[in-house]
């Protein structure tokens, strides 16, 4: 019986490749919206980041979800994002 590839997808701010279960999508819908994408099927341009709190203030204090996502990214998305890694 064949194993089963596992998809893996690279954080945009550690640069570590991890199963894409690991990870959490950032996405930017063509109207310019950023959300959370709890799915990984969301239609947009997607960053992925690890589901870690120092990552997090990394990416915020550095702005690389910004960069990434070509727009300007609210601090209540970074806290809604904050929450889910506490879960």
């Amino acid at each position: 019986m064949k194993n089963r590839r596992i998809p893996l997808r690279t954080c945009v701010v550690t640069k570590e490749q991890f199963p894409k279960q690991e990870l959490l999508r950032i996405v930017r819908d063509k109207d310019g919206n950023v959300t959370v994408d709890e799915t990984g099927k969301a239609n947009g341009r997607g960053a992925y980041i690890k589901k870690d709190l120092e990552v997090l203030e990394k990416a915020k204090k550095t702005k690389i979800l910004e960069r990434k996502l070509e727009c300007t990214i609210e601090e209540s998305l970074y806290e809604e994002i904050k929450n889910i890694i506490e879960k």
